[in-house]
């Protein structure tokens, strides 16, 4: 005789036995939490970084992004939470020089570090070039994405002053020229949903032209 046979499951029962199977077998800690065990508490640690030219000492989750430290520990609220996948470019920063999409980038990786947001880069009183053109051209529109489309536009005409090149440099050798398919490609990684491209342009195109 079969030794099973006296086991009876739904088809239901055996997929759920399944699931959690598979989950505590997969995932670390898992098989304790199906078990009804504590969860581990989560693992800190020190960090130290300039943001906005003012140095803040933390101790924060090691999982926690530097998007989430800006908005939740520092209350710097500027920098925007869109897609939370590196895809849209509203959590842009300035970091060390650099632009990155601070949602896919982790806290403790920036010991350090000099960050600048767009409250970094000016405010009502005495608006950045950029900030002022942006306003001028309309290039905000409902304004959700504007922190990180500003954040990005300076960093681009900052990458095309040091020679860095993109896609559609013509010669990765020479210093890229600042034209409109340069600065197009260059900010491809910020999306605009109210589609406010063109003025975006246009407000980068005079920041440039300006020498700012």
């Amino acid at each position: 005789m079969n030794e099973f046979s006296d086991i009876k499951l739904s088809r239901r029962e055996l997929l759920i036995a399944g699931a959690i199977s598979v989950t505590a077998a997969g995932v670390p800690g898992a098989a304790g939490a199906v078990a009804g065990a504590p969860a581990a508490a989560p693992v800190t640690n020190k960090v130290a970084f300039q943001v906005n030219g003012k140095r803040h000492a933390l101790e924060v989750d090691t999982r926690t992004t530097l998007l989430d430290v800006l908005r939740e520990n520092l209350h710097l609220t500027g920098t925007k939470k869109g897609c939370d996948h590196g895809q849209c470019g509203a959590c842009t920063v300035i970091v060390d020089g650099r632009r990155i999409n601070s949602c896919l980038s982790l806290a403790v990786m920036h010991e350090g570090s000099d960050i600048t947001t767009i409250e970094g880069l000016g405010n009502k009183d005495k608006l950045h070039p950029m900030q002022a053109a942006f306003i001028k051209h309309d290039g905000y529109q409902c304004g959700y994405c504007t922190p990180g489309q500003i954040c990005s536009a300076v960093s681009v005409l900052s990458e095309i002053k040091q020679g860095i090149p993109s896609h559609v440099s013509a010669d990765l050798m020479a210093r890229p020229l600042l034209s409109a398919e340069e600065i197009r490609e260059r900010m491809s990684g910020n999306i605009c949903r109210c589609g406010a491209y063109s003025n975006i342009l246009d407000a980068i195109t005079e920041v440039a032209g300006s020498g700012a």
